[in-house]
């Protein structure tokens, strides 16, 4: 969160802030991904981008497909990517699988764990708003789903309110698409997370997948997909000619209030920018009163 800056509006600061990010697909040895797309140098755009904005998040999200084959040797390289850069933001890493993700190698790679075939699964109290990261991988399938073990599971998280609320993250977002390609790997039986999550403090579900941004409600809670760090789909071409290009790569900053959350996508490109607002513009603001701040900055001019 930044709780430095100034209020100016009706609304302090965020209580909290995630950066959610997805999809890098990393592979072992950094060969182009489809024989296109260099998703290491990618990965390292995006990793300095998000620096660049000078947040101390709560967490960096990641929500599935870290690997594109679920090597070893490509969790390795994703976590010596990131870990350094969330060591420099204070913020802890929480890792999502997704269906081009392995399991075992993941627990292995990422968390020095006993390499089985369990859902990757966790919550994360992060200054009293609980992070809950759910598994819909299905092993030797690219379909999500969820299993009665892990519903239980998570009616059980949710049993108990956390102060500030519940993010939800998986990978297979409980969202239609207007692509055709992601309904046939879509996360099944979504009627059956609908029960869990319906009348809980869940206040967001955050999602990948989809390679493209978007967002939408389930079971009356907004849900947020980020769009990939690889390569995005191009959905400016009708919905049976989408493919992926190497643009239009973002990740989302999650700011939680009180009554409200905001999902901002930030676009990670290669472009001049004016240099009108700027830290000493925001402290000439803070001196002046609230009338004066409107005079100067809202009134037209002529």
């Amino acid at each position: 969160m930044d709780a430095a800056l100034p209020q100016f509006g009706q609304y302090a600061a965020p209580r909290h802030t995630l950066v959610h990010l997805s999809d890098t697909h990393l592979l072992a040895g950094n060969p182009p991904l489809g024989g296109r797309f260099d998703t290491a140098a990618n990965l390292d755009r995006m990793l300095e981008a998000l620096e660049r904005t000078g947040l101390t998040p709560d967490a960096l999200v990641f929500t599935g497909d870290l690997t594109d084959l679920g090597e070893p040797e490509a969790y390795r390289t994703l976590r010596a990517a990131v870990e350094p850069v969330a060591e420099r933001l204070g913020a802890p890493v929480v890792w999502v699988a997704g269906n081009h993700d392995e399991r075992a190698a993941m627990r292995q790679g990422l968390f020095d764990a006993v390499p089985t075939e369990e859902p990757v699964t966790g919550v994360w109290d992060l200054n009293g708003l609980r992070l809950v990261a759910l598994d819909t991988s299905v092993p030797g399938w690219h379909h999500g789903e969820l299993d009665t073990a892990q519903l239980e599971w998570l009616a059980g998280v949710l049993s108990t309110p956390a102060p500030h609320g519940t993010v939800v993250a998986l990978h297979h977002p409980p969202l239609p698409s207007h692509v055709p390609l992601f309904d046939i790997l879509e996360l099944r039986e979504q009627t059956r997370l609908a029960e869990v999550l319906r009348g809980s403090d869940v206040r967001a579900i955050l999602g990948g997948h989809l390679h493209y941004a978007t967002t939408g409600t389930f079971a009356g809670i907004p849900v947020s997909v980020a769009a990939a760090s690889c390569y995005t789909m191009d959905i400016s071409r009708p919905a049976v000619e989408v493919n992926g290009m190497d643009a239009g790569q973002s990740f989302q900053l999650v700011h939680v209030w009180e009554d409200t959350v905001t999902h901002s996508v930030v676009p990670v490109v290669d472009a001049p920018s004016a240099d009108f607002f700027s830290a000493e513009w925001v402290a000439r603001m803070a001196r002046m009163t609230p009338e004066e701040r409107l005079e100067e900055f809202s009134r037209k001019r002529g």
